[in-house]
């Protein structure tokens, strides 16, 4: 009895001397609290097991009708978290905020500094740096879709939060300050300078005296939900506002018919896909510039996460040093022009609804004003409207 007791209480002590090692891995959590959160969203964080404090931080933002959850799963962020330990940080939005669960990226009660949706997610930055421990001066932010529009009013109303940002598919922070101007914007370029692009990132936060982020533009050129003239409106604000020129300093040809063309001491990169309809770059694979999974809107091309997580610095490669942002004065900006009657836009039934072309009812799609029937209310069904007047839309599959 002795004997058997003893050799317990030596396993005992033998166990307690033993590393410790969690009972399961690191799993993206929801955080309950982060704070004042005036745009209603809801915070996820993945922080690999073991990491240091002063590590940097990749904040996420998802598409329409994406979750953090699916976005954390697809995009191939994960991967290269575990590799080149940094922590994430995914927000998340829902259908109380917008039908389609959208990043508001066209309100400006969301895209204001201190407000709405775009000062949500910078508490949640600042959550993260309290409990992580993550280095403030190596934050970035990356997005798809409404949440790459959404990575650039991150950008231009923190420039002093974030060091580089990555857009996918995304517009130009204010191409839009309603939803009428929005479905303009998506379909079709908008008229102005780069002076006029950067003129609005400028007063976004017109104290600020820094440099302003680097920027990762990545957009599909069969993109027929944002079409590529907004990766060009990007490009024209962001070389602007870094104070480059639009004259490219190098092109090269990379894996999934990628084109990258750099702008300035790479300020600005800009990803053109031929062939890549709506989505995020991926490249399912076990290589090392192999990432992320396909799934609805996430397209098998190139990894986008690799090349981004590389141009922010995390693989332990020094980014440039941010040089001095020249100072521009702002001109006065025109006043984006609604979609006017004659306009004519392609798009996917479930487009078409959530722009306020058409509505649905039962499962089926009926252009708004003229009812004309449209087929099956989804992503994979697509027409040309034609505006005829107000909220009056025809189909017009022959014209557009």
């Amino acid at each position: 009895m002795a004997t058997t007791l003893l050799s317990r209480t030596l396993a005992i002590l033998l166990l307690a001397l033993l590393p410790w090692t969690p009972a399961r891995a690191a799993s993206l959590s929801q955080v309950p609290s982060f704070g004042a959160n005036p745009g209603n969203l809801t915070m996820y964080a993945y922080r690999p097991d073991g990491l240091a404090s002063g590590r940097p931080l990749v904040v996420l933002l998802h598409g329409c009708t994406q979750n953090a959850a699916g976005y954390f799963a697809s995009s191939g962020w994960r991967k290269y978290a575990d590799q080149w330990g940094f922590a994430l940080v995914l927000a998340q939005t829902g259908s109380a905020n917008n039908s389609a669960s959208c990043f508001n990226w066209f309100q400006t009660g969301d895209t204001t500094r201190g407000q709405g949706e775009a000062a949500s997610i910078r508490n949640m930055v600042a959550h993260a740096v309290a409990a992580f421990g993550s280095d403030p001066a190596r934050v970035h932010v990356s997005g798809l879709s409404a949440g790459g529009a959404m990575a650039a009013v991150m950008l231009a109303t923190y420039p002093d939060v974030f060091a580089a940002g990555s857009i996918g598919a995304g517009l130009a922070y204010r191409c839009a300050t309603s939803l009428t101007q929005a479905s303009s914007c998506q379909y079709g370029p908008t008229s102005r300078t780069p002076r006029q692009w950067g003129d609005l990132v400028r007063g976004a936060h017109p104290g600020h005296a820094g440099p302003y982020p680097r920027v990762a533009i990545w957009q599909g050129q069969s993109d027929y939900t944002v079409v590529p003239a907004n990766g060009d409106q990007l490009r024209d604000q962001w070389t602007d506002v870094r104070g480059v020129s639009q004259t490219p300093t190098a092109t090269r040809s990379l894996t999934g018919g990628t084109t990258l063309t750099v702008y300035g001491d790479d300020d600005v990169r800009l990803y053109e896909i031929a062939g890549m309809g709506h989505g995020l770059p991926v490249d399912p694979g076990s290589a090392a510039d192999q990432c992320g999974a396909t799934a609805a809107y996430f397209l098998d091309t190139i990894c986008s996460a690799y090349h981004d997580a590389r141009f922010f610095g995390l693989d332990g490669g020094a980014p440039p040093t941010p040089t001095p942002t020249p100072t521009v004065t702002p001109t006065v900006t025109p006043t984006v022009t609604p979609t006017v009657p004659g306009t004519c836009v392609r798009a996917s039934n479930y487009a078409h609804t959530t722009a306020g072309r058409a509505h649905q009812s039962n499962g089926y799609t009926y252009a708004n004003g003229s009812n004309d029937p449209m087929g099956l209310w989804n992503t994979f069904i697509t027409h040309g409207l034609r505006q005829t007047g107000p909220d009056h839309w025809v189909l017009a599959d022959g014209e557009c």
